[in-house]
């Protein structure tokens, strides 16, 4: 539920504007509904003493299989599912209007485009045709900035590297230049040195997929299996360069701020004035590089490789890049690969759905505000700043009741705390995408304009004051987020819709639900990352030695109980990696418990299908969490994804809390009450 921008990896707007914009369709079909708190859902011939996850979801999981296109499913993914539909619902009316404004215009086409699967399969290769070509002889180094700045610039891969604007990590009001590791085809350092029999079969499964996608390019079956043992090569130079997901959490590990000059020391054999000149940052004389170790290796790369070899990598990146958005063949054994071997998914999304999607990702404003005028009132935005509000009240409160902590670290902690910034729905200001041109029948080209358009602007606020009111996801996401160097906690309105926020039932589901999300995000500013960022959002060690001493003590606490949970087969959660997201989950859950006990407090709110109140705030927190996977899908989160499984998300928590013992009058020795509890916050 967060997300994080390299180190990371991540509302007040004017009602009445949003109300003047007339509907593309007066009647759209309504997003379907189902309770926050669904008691067909549950199965309660489940002890939930013994596996709480199970009595919370277990008819869940019975009554939802996993589709043929997912590789996994979830109530957050059919959330998604069914914003997907109705914003689809917009989306035709928008192509087809006769009379509509420039922002209608650009999606209603963007989106009509995207459906001429008759146009995009007649083009063929062609739309990266002339990228190929000028690749297919080779390149001289002194060729290459420029030629990899015009792949940068048009999003067709991030060869090598990636160039990023971001905050600053010493001083936040600071927008300025990153560079990052980047350019590898699989999807972790791990998946290149990992010694076992799985990961090895991946290798050669990647290594035939990229064989049979330069063959579809048009090259010999010998010379592109060579060519595609020629780009694992390299990857796998650069992938032994890079840190590890674990220690890339550690945000002291990637700020290493240095001269241009510094940089072109740091890997002589690459022209850096030529390339930022080329991006259109000329001037700049700064930058962060957040792995110096990988960009010494791309170094090397380019002194110890043939010109000839350089050119097949970059040549298999654009063609990696443009693969979803070209023809049938390509976007098949793009999905073979990505899709199917490494996730488990046994047939590809509706076009429909994969089209709606590159909407919201690439024109997400102006699909946005035409969802927000449908789908969020303002009774919603209220509900939620309310419980943020009360979440807030008490995540103070028991800052303040801290025996571990130290009047100083005190201090600091609710400074930050007053200082985080709420967002909720949708941004204070809509992206302008006046300058972007969406022609009616080029789909790739509007993707290629569309990508230009965002990483130009991405790029233009280096050297530019800080725009704090910036959003990362667009309003029909089903997620949510903290930011630690903005310091504000991100609701979008896609997440603040049945069944995770459900005005309709009680405020014990509610708040076990979407409180607990709100007490997870703004826990994220105080858990073992976020907690190393200042009120300001600058990275700066605030806490005093003891009371850093004390906190990772509770830490380890809550690492060593995950590192008992298995994923799949012999696979353990990494529980460095979810270290984050375990004490957002526990922390948040503790705060939506307080601030609802306060929200009711001198009612008596009765039971309700057999569930008292109690057991209702914590069926209706476990059942966010609700989903089932595939293997495949479970061994590449296990190794990428910082969110430990949903079941242990929930089992985990209540474990470790008293609240939940008395609700469900449990027994000590029960798997769902822990000898040794852990709690930091």
């Amino acid at each position: 539920m967060s997300i994080t921008n390299n180190f990371r990896a991540i509302v007040v707007a004017c009602i009445a504007l949003v109300a003047a914009c007339p509907p593309v369709n007066a009647n759209p079909a309504s997003i379907p509904y189902t309770p926050s708190l669904d008691v067909q859902s549950m199965d309660s011939l489940v002890n939930p003493c013994e596996d709480f996850y199970e009595y919370a979801c277990g008819g869940w999981r019975k009554n939802n299989p996993i589709p043929a296109d997912q590789a996994a499913w979830s109530v957050y993914a059919k959330l998604h599912h069914d914003n997907l539909g109705f914003l689809k619902t917009i989306l035709e009316s928008a192509s087809s209007a006769v009379s509509r404004g420039e922002n209608l215009q650009k999606i209603g086409d963007f989106y009509g485009a995207c459906l001429d699967e008759a146009a995009i399969n007649q083009a063929g290769l062609t739309p990266v045709q002339s990228e190929l070509g000028a690749l297919s002889s080779g390149i001289s180094l002194r060729r290459l900035p420029s030629l990899m700045a015009n792949l940068h610039l048009g999003g067709s891969g991030n060869v090598f590297f990636a160039l990023e604007a971001a905050q600053d990590f010493s001083d936040s009001s600071r927008v300025m230049a990153f560079v990052t590791a980047s350019g590898l085809g699989l999807p972790d350092r791990d998946y290149y040195l990992s010694k076992d029999d799985h990961s090895q079969h991946l290798r050669d499964e990647y290594v035939d997929h990229m064989s049979r996608m330069f063959a579809m390019s048009g090259e010999g079956a010998v010379e592109a299996r060579r060519h595609s043992l020629i780009v694992m090569r390299i990857e796998s130079q650069l992938a032994a360069a890079s840190l590890t997901r674990v220690e890339l959490r550690d945000p002291r590990k990637l700020n290493h701020r240095m001269t241009v000059a510094a940089l072109q020391r740091l890997s002589p054999h690459f022209d850096w004035a030529e390339y930022f000149s080329a991006v259109g940052l000329g001037s700049i004389r700064e930058v962060t590089v957040t792995q110096p170790k990988f960009i010494r290796a791309f170094d090397r790369v380019l002194g110890e490789q043939s010109h000839s070899d350089l050119a097949t990598y970059l040549r298999w990146h654009v063609l990696r890049g443009a693969a979803p958005n070209l023809s049938a063949a390509f976007r098949r054994e793009n999905f073979h690969f990505y899709g199917k071997t490494l996730r488990g998914q046994t047939e590809e999304k509706p076009r429909w759905n994969t089209c709606v999607t590159l909407v919201d990702q690439k024109l997400g404003d102006a699909l946005g505000r035409e969802f927000i005028a449908r789908a969020f009132s303002s009774e919603q935005k209220q509900a939620t700043l309310r419980m943020t509000s009360q979440i807030e009240g008490e995540m103070r409160r028991d800052i303040e009741s801290l025996s571990w902590m130290s009047v100083a670290t005190k201090r600091e902690a609710l400074s930050k705390l007053d200082s985080v910034v709420n967002k909720i729905g949708y941004p204070d200001k809509w992206r302008d995408y006046s300058s972007l041109e969406v022609r009616p029948n080029d789909h790739f080209g509007n993707v290629n304009r569309a990508t230009k358009f965002e990483i130009r602007r991405q790029l233009s606020k280096i050297g530019q004051p800080l725009d704090r009111t910036e959003w990362m996801m667009t309003p029909p996401t089903v997620n949510a987020y903290y930011d630690p160097q903005m310091n504000d906690i991100n609701f979008p309105a896609g997440v603040l819709q049945p069944p995770l926020y459900d005005p309709a039932l009680d405020d014990a589901p509610n708040y076990g639900d979407t409180g607990g999300t709100i007490g997870h995000e703004l826990t994220h500013g105080f858990d073992d990352e976020g907690r190393q960022f200042d009120a300001k959002g600058n990275l700066r060690d605030w806490w005093t030695s003891a009371d850093s001493k004390a906190f990772d003590e509770r830490a380890q606490c809550i690492v060593d109980q995950y590192a008992q949970y298995v994923v799949v087969d012999e696979i353990h959660i990494n529980s460095r990696l979810t270290l984050g997201e375990d004490v957002a989950d526990l922390g948040g859950l503790i705060l939506a418990y307080n601030a609802w006990k306060g929200q009711v407090a001198g009612t008596s709110p009765p039971n309700v299908d057999g569930l008292t109140p109690d057991q209702r705030f914590f069926v209706g927190n476990a059942q966010w969490a609700c989903e089932n996977t595939r293997p495949e899908n479970d061994r590449l989160q296990a190794r990428t994804d910082p969110h430990s499984p949903g079941r242990y998300r929930v089992n985990g928590l209540v474990a470790n809390m008293p609240e939940f013992e008395r609700a469900f009058s449990c027994r000590k020795g029960q798997p769902m009450v822990r000898e040794n509890r852990c709690r930091i916050w």
